[in-house]
């Protein structure tokens, strides 16, 4: 079969044929690999109001058991996969790069090994990171991400090859996971932004700064957070100015180690500065 040719139907048969079974994810994976090679994969389940769960772990060893467990306790909350969920995109397959702030890719969450799973041996060395985007029932929705890390980022050809089993690979996860179900209380995004923020530094930050650091540890530049909330890009300077100030930092690092010693377990951060 070449690189961006469809399954045959001995295939797809094949993995109908596995679903309920555990060995599907497995087959998934082979069957993708054959249209567009990739190193790691996963499935994560986000129920938008609980702990995220991981459906399949193909990251091969490579995700150090401490980042995926802080990613799984709150940092999932910066993914780009995540907000494309809560958001309602659309079900399909995307790039990382659609879905992501204009300044992620330097952000402390896209490059730190104690928080972000979805790295090969080194935090930041993924090539290039998509994910099909499949809403399963109940409101619950699922991410199946495919990364490379190494060589080019996945071409034209073999996004156009994965887009044309896409529908095969949507509802083989949805009949596979069919029976796990969200529960009945869904929040929005903001309101789940906002629980996750409510004791980060609120006796010295207001709603406005604590805003601001929300969108700055996402991986908005000054100028995207100004477009948000309609202020202008000076405004926000200053805001930074101040929130950094107010907690005697100097740097959107200490910025963000602060927050994840807020919101996750105890982790080696003193080893991320040194990395």
């Amino acid at each position: 079969m070449q690189k961006t040719d469809v399954p045959d139907l001995s295939t797809i048969a094949s993995i109908v044929g596995q679903i309920g079974r555990p060995t599907l994810p497995e087959a998934l994976d082979e069957m993708l690999a054959k249209v567009a090679r990739f190193d790691l994969s996963a499935i994560f389940g986000f129920p938008f109001d609980s702990r995220p769960l991981l459906l399949h772990d193909g990251y091969r060893q490579h995700a150090e058991p401490a980042a995926l467990n802080a990613y799984l306790d709150g940092a999932y909350l910066f993914d780009p996969f995540y907000t494309a969920c809560a958001q309602s995109f659309p079900a399909g397959l995307w790039r990382m790069r659609e879905l992501a702030p204009d300044h992620f890719f330097d952000s402390e969450f896209y490059s730190s090994r104690e928080v972000h799973p979805c790295i090969s041996m080194r935090a930041g060395s993924l090539v290039e990171e998509i994910g099909f985007l499949i809403p399963l029932e109940g409101g619950f929705n699922a991410v199946y991400s495919l990364m490379r890390s190494h060589g080019a980022p996945f071409s034209g050809d073999e996004m156009d090859g994965l887009k044309q089993i896409e529908p095969l690979v949507r509802e083989t996860v949805r009949s596979h996971w069919r029976d796990v179900r969200a529960s009945e209380r869904q929040l929005r995004l903001d309101d789940l932004m906002e629980t996750a923020f409510a004791s980060f530094c609120e006796d010295r930050l207001t709603y406005q700064q604590r805003r601001i650091v929300q969108l700055i540890l996402r991986g908005n530049s000054n100028y995207a957070i100004g477009q948000i909330l309609s202020v202008t890009e000076g405004t926000v300077k200053l805001h930074r100015q101040n929130i950094y100030k107010r907690l005697n930092i100097s740097s959107q690092r200490e910025l963000f180690a602060m927050f994840v010693e807020r919101l996750l377990p105890p982790l080696p951060l003193e080893e991320s500065a040194r990395g």
